[in-house]
């Protein structure tokens, strides 16, 4: 009987990882990077649950880190056979994976040089670049609609998502020889209805059970048009604009910034905001919308992306030393840095330059995870820590979620609605549980949706064609389902740090701030009251 684990995305957005397990096979579908809290991030440099060299072979449905990161590393450990996806997600995993091993040197770079000094030894990068190219060379392209033969009575075939150049909801069937195949569904990441660079998403319906998204579940975002979506961000960017400030926007380097750029040098165009230099800090994003350029007939709006790729206002930054001279840049502009959630990557530097300052504005367009930098700032931290420094937070924050490439809550119970009939189970993944829990409660009656179950990590299923039956853990789960998709101890620590600083800072005297350190210090020793 087949069986499905949940290796990642289980309440949680990040990490997506599902292994279909048969007699004669064992298929991943997706192999993504954990981000968020430490705490999560930790399981990226931990053992996989499964042997790598075990896999028979990897069904990707999109390029995005969270979805294609650790798959470097199941080649590092062992993997040799096939890795399906569409042409233009391959493109662009050349690109993301290749850059999430520079950000890895980076930072292990970085790392090793403090540790010696704190008595640590040296520390490994997940992966290298040169994992990555033995991992590009087993990428194997497929059509949508095109039926390919996995291995072991597998097989599978891809359905346009609407959500990234390139993304997929992937069909699965897995033959028994008694009958007919169990039908399987994986929604990928479900793109929201008038998504800027994309048509509608499409699926096959009467499945026997649809493991589906739920970033958004508990979300009704208002429909936004495109005319809608550029209105919203033409109010952004003029009540934004500063003689001597910035808009500093985090976005991810692949399909944000694109749609970012496209609706900025349309409303410039128009004339509905003043022109300024756009900036685009990221070589991961200089690398993306050479693929978009590439696949711009794919696209819903190509013409209006290629047109925006030749404004003059629009400059891309490469080198390390092209990043740092945006610090000096006189007069207002916008830039556009990655990452999404500002937890790597060019946009912490540009936070620090600009945080401080009450001329800046910083404007959030997508969803940031629980324990994030990008989330803790919009949960109204007065001051955050990057780079071991301190920093007060004085600009305006503004958030714009019509850029998600995610749909909402009516959305996905729609997507959902036409994949009927599902005889057996609907399982809610890549979500917060709030998010997950919400869905749930929208999909209502089981008749009307299947036996819906909210699975958490590395729980396994048996699929029946009635339903899928939830066995007992032969292993412990990685990680505590509780400690996923919160903030952990390193949160609480940085924001003891500041919390620290602030109360010395506000003691009123030399003798005050000694009393506030003695009082810090007799806890420590365990000698304050509890």
């Amino acid at each position: 009987m087949p069986r499905l684990h949940f290796h990642g995305a289980a309440g949680t957005v990040t990490g997506s990882c599902y292994l279909i397990e048969t007699d004669a096979a064992k298929v991943l579908v997706d192999c993504g990077l954990f981000q968020g809290s430490k705490t999560e991030k930790e399981l990226n440099y931990r053992a996989f649950p499964f042997r790598p060299a075990d896999v028979t072979a990897v069904l990707l449905t999109h390029a995005h880190i969270d979805h294609s990161g650790l798959l470097p590393k199941l080649t590092k450990e062992g993997f040799r056979g096939p890795i399906y996806s569409t042409e233009p997600t391959a493109d662009l995993c050349s690109a993301m994976l290749m850059d999430s091993a520079h950000i890895q040197d980076i930072e292990v770079g970085q790392l090793n040089r403090r540790n010696p000094r704190r008595g640590k030894g040296p520390v490994e990068p997940i992966y290298t670049a040169e994992d990555v190219d033995a991992c590009m060379a087993l990428f194997r392209p497929v059509a949508y609609r095109d039926w390919v033969e996995v291995g072991g009575g597998i097989k599978a075939r891809f359905w346009n998502a609407g959500h990234l150049l390139g993304s997929a909801s992937i069909e699965v069937e897995i033959a028994d020889g008694a009958g007919r195949p169990l039908r399987l569904l994986f929604s990928g990441d479900i793109g929201p209805t008038f998504k800027a660079l994309h048509a509608d998403p499409e699926a096959p319906a009467s499945l026997d059970h649809v493991v589906c998204e739920g970033t958004y579940g508990g979300t009704d975002r208002a429909d936004a048009t495109p005319a809608m979506r550029r209105a919203r961000l033409q109010e952004a960017i003029a009540g934004a604009w500063d003689p001597k400030g910035a808009v500093v926007i985090p976005a991810f380097a692949v399909e944000r910034s694109q749609e970012l750029l496209t609706d900025l040098v349309a409303l410039m165009d128009a004339g509905d905001i003043r022109a300024a230099p756009i900036i685009i800090d990221s070589p991961l994003a200089a690398r993306a919308t050479a693929v978009f350029r590439k696949h711009a007939h794919a696209l819903a709006n190509g013409a209006s992306l290629l047109h925006a790729l030749d404004s003059p206002n629009l400059r891309f930054t490469e080198s390390a030393d092209e990043s740092k001279a945006l610090d000096r840049l006189d007069g207002f502009h916008i830039v556009i840095a990655a990452s999404g959630m500002c937890e790597a990557g060019r946009i912490r530097h540009r936070l620090r330059n600009w945080l401080w300052r009450p001329e800046a504005t910083i404007l959030f367009v997508g969803y940031q995870a629980q324990g994030t930098l990008g989330r803790i700032l919009l949960d109204g931290a007065p001051a955050v820590r990057i780079q071991g420094d301190e920093i007060k937070v004085r600009a305006r924050l503004r958030s714009l979620d019509l850029y998600s490439g995610h749909a909402d809550g009516p959305e996905l119970v729609r997507w959902l609605g036409q994949r009927q009939p599902i005889g057996g189970t609907v399982f809610l993944t890549h979500g917060e549980p709030a998010s997950l829990i919400a869905l749930r409660d929208r999909l209502g009656a089981p008749s009307a949706a299947g036996n819906v179950v909210l699975p958490l990590i590395d729980e396994v299923y048996d699929l029946k064609p009635s339903g899928a039956v939830r066995l007992k853990a032969e292993e412990p789960p990685r990680i505590d389902p509780d400690r996923i998709a919160r903030l952990d101890w390193h949160n609480d620590l940085s924001r003891l740090y500041l919390d620290i600083g602030a109360a010395v800072e506000a003691a009123a005297d030399e003798r005050a701030r000694q009393a506030v350190i003695r009082q810090l210090r007799r806890a420590l020793e365990g000698t304050e009251e509890r």
